[in-house]
């Protein structure tokens, strides 16, 4: 029998240091420890699916919360079932002693075990909806406040409606118009747009 650890973060800019270092309280080696810095809703992470080929009947397997190990409900049950039964391991969730397979392989203790398995990933899910929940209503008060989103429009040159002009009026070909803008085709057929489209507000 071996025993595993799985981390998981959401991102590459968050700290994984409580997880491992509940990991290295329980002394399991480095060479087990598997790492994911990725977002929970689906199991589609490179070490997740690492640590599951390596995983053979009777090994233990340690988390720190079911929401480490996932935030998809339907996929937390499943992949529950596929580590327990078709694997044959055990998983220990350290946040929740009642998600402890050694324990209670009774059918009482396996009810229970499945009971809080479906609240704590029904939880897991509800909580990542309600994240992306917040975060839409962050973006829209964002919006309506007037912050931009995305990178920066490039800015038409100072002399832009001298160019179009010059253009327009034969002296530069297009080719010679966008060199002298410094633009971009698409970039010069937009500010083109908006410079026309100026035009037709003020009635010039």
């Amino acid at each position: 029998m071996k025993t595993y650890g799985y981390i998981r973060v959401s991102s590459m800019d968050q700290n994984e240091d409580r997880q491992l270092f509940s990991m290295q309280e329980l002394r399991i080696p480095k060479a087990q420890l598997f790492t994911d810095k990725q977002s929970g809703k689906d199991f589609e992470r490179p070490a997740y699916k690492a640590l599951v080929k390596k995983l053979k009947e009777g090994d233990l397997l340690f988390i720190k919360s079911i929401d480490r190990l996932g935030r998809n409900y339907e996929e937390i049950q499943q992949q529950w079932r596929l580590l327990t039964k078709e694997k044959g391991i055990d998983i220990a969730v350290l946040d929740m002693p009642l998600l402890d397979t050694r324990n209670g392989k009774d059918l009482m203790g396996t009810f229970i075990a499945d009971l809080v398995l479906q609240i704590l990933s029904f939880v897991a899910q509800s909580e990542r909806e309600n994240i992306r929940k917040r975060q839409s209503e962050g973006i829209a008060a964002a919006k309506a406040r007037g912050v931009l989103f995305g990178r920066p429009g490039i800015r038409a040159p100072d002399n832009f409606e001298q160019l179009v002009r010059l253009w327009e009026g034969g002296v530069l070909t297009f080719d010679e118009a966008i060199l002298q803008a410094g633009l971009k085709q698409a970039t010069f057929y937009n500010r083109l747009r908006e410079y026309r489209q100026g035009i037709k507000k003020t009635g010039l």
